[in-house]
C-alpha cells in the first residue's frame, strides 16, 4: 500500500537521518512511503499533487520537523496578553495543510513530531489521532510506545480504500444532503477549499462585527 507522506525539504543531516528511518520502517511494513518532491514529482499546481496523490494512498503519515527557530520573540505583542516567548521551533506549515487534507479525506493519520518544537492546531495532543513527540534520532523509532503506535495504525490502514480518478458521471451522482462534514471538504477541489475557508472567515469576522455593534 502506498502511505502519503508530509515532511519538509531542506533537511539536516540529523533530519534527514530520522525520515529514512521511519521511510524504512514503512517498507519494513510492507508500506510504500510517497512524499511530493522528495520521491514522488508532479507538473501540476502542489495542491492538486497532494489530493491526486492522497487518492491513491491507503494512510497519512506526518513527520512534524523543525524548519524555524526563534531565539527570543513576543506572543499576542501589543496585547494585554502580550508575553515573552523564548526560544521557538515550528515546522513547516505544509505538515499543518496535509494534515487537515488527509483528515477530510479520511485517511488514517499517523503524526511524529520533534519533541522541541512548539505544536499548534492539527499537531497538537487531544486530537481524533494520536500524535507522538519523539528526539529527532532513529534510535527513537526502537521505543516500545512507537512500535505500539505504529502497529495499531498499520491496521488501520486495510479499512481504507483508495480512491480512484472520478469522472464527471461520477461526480454528477454525489447527494450533499447524505454527505458527513468531513466527506463534503474532502470532495472539495483545492480552489473550493480555499474560497470556503475564506468565506468562513468573513462570515465569522462579520458576525462578531455585528455583535459588537449590538452590543454598544
Amino acid at each position: 500500500m502506498e502511505i502519503f507522506v508530509s515532511v519538509g525539504t531542506g533537511l539536516n543531516p540529523d533530519q534527514e537521518a530520522f525520515v529514512s528511518a521511519v521511510e524504512a520502517r514503512l517498507r519494513a511494513a510492507g508500506l510504500v512511503p510517497c512524499t511530493i518532491g522528495r520521491n514522488t514529482f508532479s507538473a501540476d499546481a502542489p495542491l492538486r499533487a497532494v489530493v491526486d496523490l492522497m487518492n491513491r494512498c491507503a494512510g497519512t503519515v506526518v513527520i512534524a520537523l523543525e524548519r524555524y527557530h526563534f531565539t527570543d520573540g513576543l506572543e499576542r505583542r501589543g496585547s494585554a496578553k502580550e508575553k515573552q516567548t523564548g526560544v521557538v521551533a515550528l515546522p513547516t506549515p505544509w505538515n499543518q495543510i496535509e494534515a487537515a487534507m488527509a483528515y477530510a479525506q479520511g485517511l488514517p493519520l499517523l503524526v511524529l513530531v520533534d519533541e522541541h518544537l512548539r505544536c499548534d492546531g492539527l499537531l497538537e495532543k487531544g486530537n481524533d489521532w494520536f500524535v507522538q513527540e519523539l528526539a529527532v534520532d532513529p534510535a527513537a523509532l526502537n521505543s516500545a510506545t512507537f512500535n505500539g503506535v505504529l502497529e495499531s495504525w498499520r491496521n488501520r490502514l486495510s479499512q481504507r480504500q483508495p480512491k480512484l480518478p472520478a469522472d464527471r458521471s461520477t461526480e454528477a451522482t454525489i447527494d450533499p444532503s447524505k454527505m458527513t462534514i468531513s466527506e463534503l471538504v474532502g470532495a472539495l477541489k483545492p480552489p473550493q477549499f480555499w474560497a470556503a475557508l475564506i468565506a468562513m472567515a468573513g462570515a465569522l469576522a462579520g458576525a462578531f462585527a455585528l455583535g459588537a455593534k449590538l452590543a454598544g
